[in-house]
């Protein structure tokens, strides 16, 4: 089953932690958006393995656009 995991907050990717294929651990960091010149960190709701990422590094993206899918 598919797990998507959306931005919480608008923002730009800053840093995308994690590729295509890798695990991801409950909690962990996919990716870190700069939001107000803040750095935020957008955690896995649950553990799997990352089948998509949807946008590149410097992308805008807003609250609750799909950044990863992990199944």
């Amino acid at each position: 089953m598919a797990t998507p995991i959306a931005a919480h907050i608008t923002g730009t990717i800053w840093k995308i932690e994690v590729k295509i294929g890798d695990l991801v651990d409950e909690y962990g960091v996919v990716v870190m958006l700069d939001a107000m010149k803040m750095e935020m960190p957008v955690e896995a709701p649950a553990a799997g393995r990352v089948t998509a990422i949807h946008f590149p590094e410097g992308a805008a993206v807003n609250e609750g656009d799909v950044l990863v899918t992990l199944d």
